[in-house]
């Protein structure tokens, strides 16, 4: 399996040429997912005893497997939050694979975390932290947070005072799924602020003044969002910093969609508080356009995170010896074990700058803003709420949830377009609507306009 051979040769020549064919594509098909049994029939048995052969094997991966998949970057592709690499941070994911390396520590990987570190710089640089901030990039916004929230249990728990206690943290309903995931983790309550729209400094405040003696006890960290994932609402973080601070709580920002805006001078400002965090989470792999899975988690002191995260072990000691000096990622994240994951970001920055970074955000914001009114133009759809960052929450007139799957897998089945509802509270209940998320540039109106007709 390790030798060199002309049939490796060969088969190396193939996978180039798909990746080169990949790369350069203008126009692709969206693509949908087939049952398991009918992928079964398709490709019969792949894993055997001696191998069906590489040749064989990329031939049903091209002829049936990758068909069964959504491309991420499909300028049609407007459901969750897509993705759209650039050609460059693709490419270089290539040789991120290709050049074996193992990302946890500067003695085996000193070229890789480098230029993972040079581009971790510019994203701190965007929030607007003090200097000695610093951040690692993770597998996405889940280990991201689970990292951050981690770090500030333990540091809440140097207080003798808390040493057995059962810690509290504090977020909105509207905040991102991976938030009651990472806390059911790391075995801390969360008690939820019920609002989908804007946390606020006041309703904060609120919710403290609230909680009986043991539970305010318990309470060592606040999660605000900087971009919900539903409806891109950013919380007040100038306020929420504000009672953070004045309680000495831990302030956490879940910025895993919206931090891409960051670079965006049209709604910055919007962000105003996230540089009074104790720790970020950004996403590379949806605004930031790299390729899967690049997540960010940024501390204002790093210290704090080795002191939590570091592992210790005879057989790692040389990592951390004299003769090993540098930056060593898995002291400041859940992972040991790491590729370098910020490579391909590196790249893709190095080669084209950050102003074109800019260029592509703002279009996101764009084409929300185009989308917002050509739904108030069309008779058939109505705005939910107003567009915010790249997401527009819209309603078909009249129709009931049932409608809107089937428009779904419609759409997806004939190959032109996925768009997925989601739900929004309206009142007391929750209603199903429509949703947008924009991040590909390639994204046109006329996409748009074709997407909306199929509504009539």
């Amino acid at each position: 399996m390790h030798k060199i051979d002309f049939e490796l040769i060969e088969m190396t020549m193939d996978v180039m040429k798909y990746a080169i064919d990949r790369i350069s594509h203008t126009k692709q098909k969206v693509g949908k997912p087939q049952k398991a049994e009918v992928l079964k029939s398709l490709v019969g048995e792949t894993i055997t005893n001696h191998g069906i052969g590489g040749e064989k094997a990329f031939q049903l991966w091209k002829e049936h497997l990758a068909k069964a998949n959504v491309p991420v970057d499909h300028p049609r592709n407007l459901a969750f939050v897509p993705a759209a690499p650039t050609r460059a941070a693709v490419m270089f994911d290539l040789v991120t694979s290709v050049s074996s390396i193992h990302g946890a520590y500067w003695m085996e990987g000193a070229g890789g975390i480098f230029c993972e570190n040079e581009a971790m710089k510019w994203i701190v640089s965007l929030t607007g932290l003090p200097e000695g901030a610093f951040g690692v990039f993770t597998s996405g916004g889940t280990a991201a947070n689970l990292s951050a929230i981690v770090t500030a249990r333990e540091h809440w728990r140097e207080d003798d005072t808390y040493k057995r206690e059962k810690g509290l943290i504090i977020t909105s309903s509207g905040a991102h799924s991976s938030i009651k995931a990472m806390a059911k983790v790391a075995d801390v309550d969360i008690l939820l602020v019920d609002s989908e729209e804007k946390l606020t400094g006041v309703a904060l405040r609120e919710t403290i003044d609230n909680l009986n003696f043991h539970q305010r006890k318990r309470l060592f960290a606040v999660v605000a969002t900087g971009g919900t994932t539903n409806a891109g609402i950013i919380d007040d973080l100038e306020g929420i910093a504000e009672v953070c601070d004045n309680e000495r709580i831990w302030f956490h920002v879940d910025a895993a969609y919206g931090g891409g805006a960051l670079v965006a001078d049209s709604v910055r400002h919007l962000f105003n508080g996230i540089e009074r965090a104790d720790s970020i989470t950004i996403d590379p792999h949806k605004w930031m356009f790299s390729p899967y899975d690049c997540g960010a988690v940024i501390y204002r002191r790093p210290e704090f995170a080795k002191k939590a995260h570091s592992q210790q072990g005879s057989y790692l000691d040389i990592f951390k010896d004299e003769g090993a000096h540098g930056f060593n990622p898995t002291d400041y994240q859940i992972q040991l074990t790491r590729r370098v994951r910020g490579l391909p970001l590196w790249f893709s920055l190095a080669t084209h700058g950050t102003d074109k970074y800019k260029e592509a955000v703002e279009r996101g914001i764009e084409l929300a803003q185009i989308a917002g009114k050509m739904i108030e133009d069309n008779p058939n759809v109505e705005l939910v709420r107003e567009p915010s960052l790249s997401c527009v929450l819209y309603r078909r007139k009249g129709w009931i949830p049932e409608d809107y799957t089937n428009w779904t897998y419609d759409n997806h089945d004939k190959g032109f377009a996925l768009v997925t509802p989601t739900k929004w509270k309206n009142g007391d209940t929750f209603e199903t609507v429509s949703r947008f998320c924009f991040i590909n540039p390639d994204t046109t109106e006329e996409d748009i306009k074709m997407i909306l007709d199929t509504m009539a």
